[in-house]
């Protein structure tokens, strides 16, 4: 499969629900596994991520962790499939560098508020794993930075002033999420992320609520 190049490995991504967020060719300083030729990074694909992930088994049986254990089984079957070797952002310490990987696959930077940002999913980009192929694969052009020449909407989203170009104050955040104003931001997603211009695909609320569920820890929200 890897044969195939970045696109093939894409295609095979898709079928459950993933797609290929970067890629690049790994130095010594990189830290990928020894013996990396290419070093693919995987992340949800809005359009089709999240009923997958709800019909898991995973998903359905109440143990911790369910979206780790889900990438676990997923990428690590699709790195046996395509002959590499599977690496997570989770299971540490030590941790992959996942961020340094991002920015270093020119596909994704720092933001006017620092969260990365994604030449294709703006600021709701994350990774669920990567793949560290042996072979050089031929990459894909390198994207332009989005934050070029944009207005930085981003810089003034948060209703509760807690992220911003002067950093990211988390205690205020989750005060704020504590308020009957902050359950919009377990339906509709971080105002900070829907701010960007990138990215019209969105993830579902659902699944943003998931996710904002399992930074808060308010499983009622989920539930509703």
């Amino acid at each position: 499969m890897a044969a195939l190049g970045v696109a093939g490995v894409d295609a095979r991504a898709a079928r459950d629900g993933l797609t290929v967020l970067g890629a690049f060719h790994p130095e010594p300083a990189d830290d990928a596994p020894a013996g990396t030729g290419t070093l693919l990074l995987l992340g949800p694909d809005p359009a089709g991520f999240w009923p997958l992930f709800e019909a898991s088994p995973e998903f359905a049986d109440s143990a911790a962790n369910p979206l780790d254990r889900w990438s676990a089984r997923v990428v690590g079957a699709m790195a046996a499939e395509v002959g590499g070797t599977a690496v997570f952002p989770f299971g540490g310490p030590p941790y992959a560098p996942f961020l340094a990987w991002a920015r270093r696959s020119g596909s994704a930077w720092s933001s006017p508020v620092g969260l990365l940002v994604h030449a294709r999913l703006g600021l709701f980009v994350s990774f669920r794993g990567a793949l560290a192929l042996r072979g050089r694969l031929a990459l894909p052009a390198a994207a332009a930075c989005p934050c070029d020449g944009c207005a930085a909407p981003c810089r003034d989203a948060c209703p509760a002033g807690a992220l911003g170009p002067g950093g990211y104050d988390v205690p205020a955040c989750h005060a704020w999420l504590d308020t009957a104003a902050g359950v919009s931001c377990f339906q509709t997603g971080c105002a900070v992320r829907r701010a960007c211009p990138v990215g019209e695909t969105r993830q579902p609320a659902a699944q943003t609520g998931f996710y904002m569920t399992a930074f808060h820890g308010r499983q009622e929200v989920c539930d509703d």
